[in-house]
């Protein structure tokens, strides 16, 4: 009797430590990352990569590979920042077309998303409607400043338009391709909760396309900044302000390579700063709510 009580004993304290060990399988360690390390792995390797550019840059100075006029030196574009920050118009220069990407590329999510679901989820629009867009994707941005300008002239709805067309379409199409590649059981499990029309979009389709639309998105925004970029260079107006592309066609009127650099460096730098502020940390959280990316 004694034995059979001990062996029972031995089983349970058995599986007491299986179940622990696979609860500390299951178990994600959350800990605070040192400052050296993250100094050393996110900070330096940029810090380093424009360092080297600024070198090579500058070697290409000394060497006197081509004229001044055609490749200024880093001092002479830094020049050009500190005049237009000492003449309150840097921050103008951003915040002008800043504002307009975002607000464009937000009207374009508002089209895009609807349009997408439409799309992917209606097969007689995909048929109608999907060639269309892909179609739209491919055609450059550039294209459609010429025909918005004469339909709505130099305002700022003409480039709130040109941002759309190049926008909607990549948007739609990411979350097509992200509703493509959600597994039918989910689909048909959703459906057996009671999950169907508006709500079984909401908490089935939009949730397991994340994927897929933020690329869309990603892919969005780039098209919106580059459209806007388009069409503030052809298309100059005093109404309209003075954005990074306006600069960057100043700095080609008046033959200022500084200029032309500095409006560069910027377009550049917002497109650097809307992704790291934004979409990467949108990837993560999706990443990690996949169990893709543990959270060290």
């Amino acid at each position: 009797m004694a034995s059979t009580e001990t062996t029972a004993k031995d089983a349970a304290q058995d599986l007491a430590g299986l179940e622990a060990g696979l609860d500390a399988l299951d178990a994600v360690r959350v800990s605070r990352t040192p400052v050296r390390q993250v100094l050393v792995r996110k900070v330096l390797p940029p810090v380093v990569a424009v360092a080297l550019v600024l070198v090579v840059w500058q070697i290409l100075i000394w060497a006197k590979v081509t004229d001044d006029y055609k490749l200024p030196s880093p001092s002479q574009v830094w020049d050009e920042v500190a005049n237009a920050w000492m003449q309150g118009t840097l921050l103008d220069y951003i915040w002008t077309s800043v504002s307009r990407g975002l607000f464009g590329f937000l009207l374009a999510l508002a089209i895009g998303t609807p349009l997408g679901l439409l799309v992917a989820r209606v097969k007689v629009v995909r048929a109608a409607i999907g060639p269309v867009l892909s179609g739209l994707q491919s055609l450059p941005s550039v294209a459609w400043v010429p025909p918005a300008v004469i339909w709505l002239g130099l305002k700022p709805s003409m480039m709130y338009a040109v941002i759309l067309l190049g926008a909607v379409p990549s948007i739609a199409n990411g979350l097509v391709a992200g509703v493509d590649q959600i597994q039918p059981l989910h689909l048909r499990a959703g459906k057996t909760l009671g999950a169907t029309g508006l709500r079984g979009t909401w908490h089935i389709v939009l949730p397991a396309s994340l994927p897929g639309y933020l690329a869309g998105l990603k892919q969005g925004w780039a098209f919106s900044w580059r459209s806007l970029m388009a069409a503030e260079i052809i298309a100059s107006s005093p109404d309209l302000g003075v954005g990074l592309g306006q600069l960057l066609e100043q700095g080609r009127e008046t033959s200022s390579m500084s200029m032309v650099f500095l409006a560069i460096l910027l377009i550049l730098t917002v497109g650097i700063a809307i992704d790291l502020l934004i979409f990467s940390p949108l990837e993560r959280w999706v990443l990690r709510s996949r169990g893709l990316l543990v959270k060290n």
